[in-house]
């Protein structure tokens, strides 16, 4: 089943403050990067784009593909398949859709209770992008 996920750094008064994680309140529970199904007639660009704006209230600019992730066991439910994108936002965080709360962590205050793999994708993005 294919999902889209978004990392999205989040900026105020043009400095980073973090990336936007979005508190789940479905199974499986913890924190999540923005995303979810691709829906059908959809590309996964405009998926990422309308899971991030559901779950954050945020518009996301300058998304680019970062990976594809695709283990069986990603996900506890079935197997799933996720294009990643990366982008940034600011503005007013509004958690909405499946998302319970949404939230800016700095890079070295990401909690450990992270869903899927995405603990993983924000390791090896980290690797990439932020060093």
């Amino acid at each position: 089943m294919p999902t889209a996920d978004v990392i999205i750094s989040y900026y105020a008064q043009d400095e980073l403050k973090g990336v936007v994680l979005v508190k789940r309140n479905r199974s499986p529970f913890g924190w999540a990067l923005p995303g979810g199904f691709i829906e059908y007639g959809e590309s996964a660009e405009e998926a990422a784009l309308r899971e991030a704006k559901e779950e954050t209230g945020l518009e996301v600019r300058g998304l680019t593909q970062f990976r594809v992730y695709s283990e069986p066991d990603r996900d506890p439910r079935h197997h799933t398949l996720t294009v990643v994108f990366s982008g940034s936002a600011e503005g007013p965080l509004l958690a909405g859709d499946d998302a319970a709360e949404a939230r800016v962590f700095a890079w070295s205050e990401i909690p450990s209770n992270l869903c899927f793999d995405h603990a993983q994708i924000l390791e090896d993005y980290g690797a990439q992008n932020l060093t």
